[in-house]
């Protein structure tokens, strides 16, 4: 009589990648559940995962506030672009299907600890958060709403840069953006931005770093042009955090670096300075 038998069910193997999450930055296997208790933070570096616009809105906001506003805005595509595989047709419906946006950035409004706020977030999983003809008016519309309201308004930003599949009209998005922040600034309504990684290109060349107060999460890459770029044209060496948030920070062009799971009562603290 044999000692014990086999199964004919083999259990079915479980992937590491079922089981670990692998830091972008340092490498570390973090365990997945764990990650995600960590709000995607590397407990080993800090480094900062990406978020998508929904899991920043429950990580924000208070519970069941937020309503979403201006989903009828969808990308335009006034070139008929098409680089020879895909249309920007497909793509733009591709990341529509994906993310369940409509476009690159979620507007709507919401509260923080009771404090009511209007609020943009980018999702660099659509289209990389590039900036076109849709997201400018997202974001006109909910800057005017947050005029019309007289509340603040927040946008975390995460961004590639302009969507050159729309050519020179995605460039204008800059300065309808940033007109939108002067109305604004002209009525005395805070804009605060939230810097998150990556914020490059036309996003950080506009709206990104207007913001009364300008906030940044660890460790995010923030700047206008590549590295590489950059070295190539100055015929110099970059320092090792040369557009990192604490880059930046130290040459003044951020006013503060917060951990993400400090960043709703560090929003609220602000909300309560500016409406008190």
């Amino acid at each position: 009589m044999a000692w014990f038998t086999r199964s004919e069910h083999k259990k079915p193997a479980v992937s590491k990648e079922a089981l670990w999450e692998i830091c972008p930055r340092c490498k570390a296997h973090v365990y997945k559940e764990e990650w995600q208790k960590a709000l995607k933070v590397c407990p080993k570096c800090n480094y900062h995962g990406r978020l998508t616009a929904q899991e920043r809105v429950q990580l924000t906001l208070d519970s069941g506030s937020f309503e979403s506003l201006f989903d009828h805005i969808t990308p335009q595509d006034p070139l008929h672009f098409s680089d020879g595989k895909a249309t920007y047709a497909s793509k733009a419906e591709e990341s529509r299907a994906k993310t369940g946006l409509s476009e690159a950035i979620l507007t709507g409004t919401g509260k923080i600890n009771g404090l009511r706020t209007d609020l943009g977030i980018m999702d660099f999983r659509f289209l990389g958060g590039s900036l076109g003809s849709g997201t400018g008016e997202k974001f006109r519309l909910i800057a005017e709403h947050a005029l019309k309201h007289r509340i603040p308004l927040i946008i975390f930003s995460a961004s590639g840069g302009a969507r050159m599949h729309e050519g020179i009209v995605s460039l204008m998005q800059m300065a309808k953006t940033c007109a939108a922040v002067a109305r604004l600034n002209d009525e005395g309504i805070p804009y605060i931005s939230v810097l998150t990684d990556p914020t490059t290109g036309g996003v950080s060349a506009s709206f990104a770093m207007v913001g009364d107060l300008n906030i940044a999460e660890p460790g995010a890459l923030i700047g206008f042009a590549g590295r590489r770029v950059i070295e190539e044209t100055i015929k110099q060496k970059l320092p090792d955090d040369f557009q990192t948030s604490e880059y930046l920070l130290q040459h003044g062009f951020v006013d503060s670096i917060v951990n993400r799971n400090e960043m709703k009562g560090f929003l609220h603290k602000v909300l309560c300075y500016w409406t008190r």
